[in-house]
């Protein structure tokens, strides 16, 4: 009697497992922005790229979440570093495609499975990097390093600077300049930019595109 009643609690177990994985929301909580607002790296400050993120998550059926922009910016004033990773929630994400890219920030900044065909934009369709004509807009910006914290002199003045300045950005593709992938974090973090203008943005291959998260 015992062992029939142990057996039965175990199927009850993996059967609520398996509904639990069946229910899970797979629908989009990660992309890359299809367009920059249009003043390169100025973008309002962490308010004003979040409010972008939700506009083109609405715009894709999804606006329904907490759509945070993945954004680093530097301390100023009394206010300290704001870290990117802090932003997004726990995880896990998944592409518009429903394809999972990180199940938690642990593997988002280490094993992740961001390449270039899942890091996609909120239309489901795949940003230009190497491999297709030029321009490449593979640079995403970031203002973060490898484990998604601020860097220094690399976020465009907190995101309110369209000249001068610089923001770090990271390859979407994981190809060209400093691609790591012992530590698989190039797609956040491979160099800093010639400037914080569209044009100088341009220069090294970026559109001012950034990444957005539905935080969890």
């Amino acid at each position: 009697m015992r062992r029939t009643v142990l057996v039965a609690v175990l199927a009850a177990s993996g059967l609520v497992a398996a509904c639990a994985s069946m229910m899970e929301d797979k629908s989009m909580s990660f992309f890359i922005t299809s367009a920059n607002p249009g003043k390169g790296g100025d973008l309002g400050g962490l308010a004003g790229a979040d409010a972008f993120c939700k506009q083109l998550a609405t715009a894709a059926g999804q606006g329904n979440k907490n759509w945070r922009a993945y954004l680093s910016t530097e301390p100023a004033g009394s206010q300290g570093a704001v870290h990117a990773r802090d932003r997004i929630g726990k995880g896990p994400w998944y592409n518009a495609k429903g394809e999972m890219i990180a199940a938690n920030l642990d593997e988002l900044h280490g094993n992740n499975k961001l390449t270039k065909e899942t890091n996609i934009d909120e239309k489901g369709q795949v940003v230009k990097g190497f491999g297709d004509p030029a321009p490449y807009a593979h640079d995403i910006m970031t203002g973060s390093g490898p484990d998604g914290r601020a860097v220094g002199g690399a976020t465009c003045n907190n995101w309110t600077a369209s000249s001068g300045g610089s923001a770090m950005v990271g390859h979407h593709d994981r190809k060209g300049t400093n691609p790591d992938p012992v530590a698989n974090v190039s797609w956040n973090a491979s160099h800093k930019t010639a400037g914080c203008s569209l044009p100088e943005l341009a220069r090294s291959g970026s559109a001012g595109y950034f990444y957005c998260f539905a935080a969890r």
